[in-house]
């Protein structure tokens, strides 16, 4: 009988999706003060975050591009909006169709709530307006989503690109 060495445990990643600048610093500075124990990737848009998902053209690569373990979503953003991307996440198998997904937009209105549950988010949360709020929610989203919350793990083998 041969003994294997256990792999290391894979860093998780957390694919943040964001078209505004403004937010899009606000978040990356709260999410480096509150020292997520994870890998962030931010996208601009809703089609970047399909093909980086579906591990298409430059996100091909699974070693330097992984499927991530969590989605931070804003709803309204170009060419797909985040209740697209959710809509065309739970459509799909696994491991993509089950990755948790967590809206965090500007909109409180009941209709994108609903709609996003609806299509699947797992989380819906409304941006805080001030850094102070943020790093709060960062450190609620860090205790919840990678602390206390068990995260299916992609395997190895299901994240090749078809």
């Amino acid at each position: 009988m041969t003994h294997t060495e256990d792999a290391p445990e894979p860093v998780p990643v957390l694919l943040f999706v964001e078209d505004d600048p403004a937010d899009v610093q606000l978040i990356s500075r709260a999410i480096s003060k509150v020292d997520l124990p994870i890998r962030v990737v931010h996208l601009g848009d809703g089609d970047q975050a399909v093909n980086y998902l579906s591990g298409a053209g430059e996100y091909a690569d699974r070693e330097a591009h992984p499927v991530p373990w969590l989605v931070l979503l804003d709803i309204k953003m170009p060419r797909r909006s985040g209740l697209e991307v959710v809509q065309w996440m739970r459509e799909q198998s696994d491991p993509v169709g089950s990755i948790p997904v967590v809206m965090f937009t500007s909109s409180s209105h009941a209709v994108d709530v609903n709609t996003a549950y609806q299509y699947g988010a797992n989380s819906y949360l409304v941006k805080p307006e001030n850094y102070s709020q943020m790093l709060s929610t960062m450190n609620v989203l860090k205790t919840y989503w990678l602390q206390l919350n068990k995260l299916p793990r992609p395997s190895g083998a299901a994240h090749k690109p078809a």
